[in-house]
This record gives structure tokens, C-alpha cells and sequence, in this order.
């Protein structure tokens, strides 16, 4: 793993400093329960997408961001397929401030990351027989400030995984 070296500012504090180790694809799973017979089929599919974020420390300033992302797609009451993501990266954050720890863990690193996912998706997708699904693009700092906003309605209980639904 390389090694990151802190500056000192000219006021004597240290250099926030961020960088990313890995960008990694942790699980990939699709399932086409219904198939040969669902290809058979002439509905339209709807698609329902969830998506999830979880961060774990794993050492001093090294942490790790995994996205979850799971897209059904059905036709009628059928599954035509279901296919789950997690692409994950190892980012090192020297520097930052707890409290901007947070948001860099669900804006920045998300941001990084999601791309992967959507890429990795739409190609397990084409490789089933099926269009490849394109995800749209997320705004992860409005998801945070959603997420921020709904824990101190519930009276600051927080957690490390968002469980965000995205609607289709």
C-alpha cells in the first residue's frame, strides 16, 4: 500500500490529504429465474433500483466505501432478471476532520466508485441476453443531505449504511 506523507500548512496543521488505494468490484451477482421462458415474453419490463452505501475503517486514515446497487426487472409478476452490485474502493484520508470524514465517505467516494457499478451492471446485463439497463447518474451530496435531514427527524440516530431507494 503507498505511503502517504502529511505536509504542515504554514499555520501548523496538517495538509488534508485524500487518495484512492483501489477500485474494486467485491460481488456481482444475476439471476434470470424465469429464463428460457421470459425471453418469450412481450411486455415491457419496469425496473426497480435500490442502492446502499456502507463504509468500514480498516486502519488509521484508511478506510473502505462499497456501493451497493440492485436492479429488478420484471414483466408482469415475472422476474425477468435480477442483478446485485457491490463495487467498492480503499481510500486514504490523512488530514480531514471527523466531521468532513463523513461527507467525504458518502459524496466523494461514492462518486468515484458509482461509475464502476453502473458500468459493471449494464454489461452483466447485455451478457444475459437482455439491453443493457443504463443507470442514471446520482447526486450523492443531496442523497447525504437527505439522509442527514431524515436522522435528525428520528432524533440523531445514525447508522454507517444509507438504504437508499431510487426510484425508477
Amino acid at each position: 500500500m503507498a505511503e502517504i506523507q502529511q505536509t504542515q500548512g504554514t499555520t501548523g496543521e496538517a495538509t488534508p490529504q485524500f487518495s484512492i488505494q483501489r477500485i474494486y468490484l467485491k460481488d456481482l451477482s444475476l439471476e434470470l429465474p424465469h429464463a428460457p421462458q421470459i425471453f418469450l415474453e412481450s411486455a415491457a419490463p419496469t425496473v426497480e433500483i435500490q442502492l446502499d452505501i456502507r463504509n468500514e475503517i480498516l486502519a488509521e486514515g484508511v478506510h473502505e466505501t462499497a456501493v451497493r446497487v440492485t436492479v429488478t426487472a420484471r414483466m408482469g409478476d415475472k422476474v425477468a432478471f435480477l442483478v446485485e452490485a457491490t463495487q467498492a474502493g480503499i481510500f486514504t484520508a490523512q488530514g480531514i476532520a471527523s466531521e468532513q470524514m463523513d461527507a467525504v465517505a458518502n459524496i466523494l467516494c461514492p462518486n468515484i466508485i458509482y461509475p464502476y457499478a453502473r458500468s459493471n451492471i449494464a454489461d452483466a446485463v447485455q451478457r444475459s441476453g437482455f439491453p443493457p439497463v443504463h443507470l442514471a447518474e446520482i447526486n450523492f451530496e443531496a442523497l447525504y443531505q437527505q439522509r442527514l435531514a431524515e436522522q435528525s427527524a428520528a432524533n440523531g440516530e445514525s447508522g454507517s449504511s444509507s438504504g437508499i431507494y431510487v426510484p425508477n
